[in-house]
């Protein structure tokens, strides 16, 4: 009877070691990542990339230094510096949309956390294509691809039957936008906007727009002082 008892007793010990490791080895283990004032974001991989699944809410750069917190609207159209806001200047939407930024403050490069960027517009392009966009349309401006935006927008948070199928995991949410001519907020439940760190002139930053009444991704470009979201992208190795 000792004998079977440190034969099973072996046993136990040995199937515990392999649940450790295969525990350890999980390939669905959630990715998080923190950013200078402390909020920690989920993140997924897409493809090849691996993305934020929600907006960005710093209120500093990643060397610590503040971004400005505007709320005039007058100020918000003229400065050229780096901007932010939350919706309609409420911080109760900052947990569920994130920060609203311009693109001055995309330009610093020092958005994101340590070791994340705002992705380009060819890195969206990338995203876009792994979820099945052809390069052509992937090319294009405006509406383009066939269900791309359909499968990046959130199951939940769109008005008007406007929900996504969330098949990509980027969990999009229809936050809105500030105007950059007025400084004024539109549409919150209808459709979001989110940054790229691509210009295609001197005056104008590119952008990626999901609709609640559409299924496909806009892309285009906009005056710097528009409010925009903003996504982070893991740096590659």
């Amino acid at each position: 009877m000792e004998k079977i008892g440190r034969i099973q007793f072996n046993r136990f010990v040995l199937l515990g070691l392999v649940l450790m490791q295969l525990n350890s080895c999980k390939k669905e283990d959630p990715i998080t990542v923190t950013d200078i004032d402390g909020n920690t974001y989920s993140a997924v991989t897409i493809g090849k990339q691996v993305w934020m699944a929600e907006n960005l809410k710093t209120k500093r750069l990643n060397d610590k230094s503040a971004i400005t917190l505007v709320t005039s609207s007058s100020t918000w159209t003229s400065t050229t510096k780096p901007g932010y806001c939350w919706y309609n200047n409420d911080t109760t939407f900052k947990a569920l949309y994130g920060g609203l930024y311009n693109w001055f403050a995309v330009s610093t490069g020092k958005l994101c956390p340590s070791g994340w960027h705002v992705p380009s517009h060819e890195e969206y392009k990338a995203l876009e294509k792994s979820l099945g966009m052809t390069q052509t349309a992937a090319d294009a401006w405006g509406w383009r691809g066939t269900d791309q935006g359909k499968r990046m927008k959130n199951r939940t948070g769109w008005n008007d039957n406007g929900n996504g199928t969330n098949s990509s995991g980027f969990s999009a949410l229809a936050g809105g936008y500030r105007y950059g001519a007025t400084g004024e907020f539109f549409d919150m439940g209808k459709l979001s906007y989110w940054w790229t760190s691509s210009k295609n002139s001197s005056n104008l930053g590119l952008y990626r727009r999901l609709d609640n009444n559409e299924v496909r991704v806009y892309a285009e470009g906009v005056r710097l002082q528009a409010g925009k979201y903003v996504r982070c992208v893991k740096d590659s190795i």
